[in-house]
């Protein structure tokens, strides 16, 4: 059994990290605008961090209510997030600004549903 509140913490947790990842990525049109200016490197490493912090946060839970839930959202490569997340912290330097730009622009919709639906079944 695990425990529901520090489950819900971190479903909310990714939750407000993919809403601070669309905040930062509105006004994104391209890989490149994250590498115009400082501001766009600042999106770049705040979108990085969340993505970290998503990657790690699904690692959690997915230890806590087993794969089988992760397993159902076939369209969501979950061992991928979690392998952005060591590349993104452990060589934070070499942030590939056109990945980051089709996760956010492709797959974090998706990944939004999918955490959605797995916390509805969770709870």
């Amino acid at each position: 059994m695990y425990d529901r509140t520090m489950l819900l913490e971190l479903f909310l947790e990714i939750e407000e990290a993919i809403r601070r990842i669309e905040r930062r990525f509105s006004g994104i049109n391209s890989p490149e605008d994250f590498l115009r200016d400082d501001n766009g490197l600042d999106r770049l490493d705040g979108i990085a961090m969340m993505l970290v912090a998503i990657g790690e946060n699904i690692n959690r839970i997915e230890k806590m209510i087993s794969k089988k839930a992760f397993d159902q959202h076939i369209d969501i490569e979950w061992g991928n997030i979690m392998g952005m997340r060591n590349i993104l912290a452990h060589d934070c330097f070499s942030i590939d600004a056109f990945e980051v730009y089709q996760i956010c622009s492709s797959e974090i919709g998706y990944l939004k549903e999918a955490m959605q639906k797995i916390r509805n079944d969770a709870f």
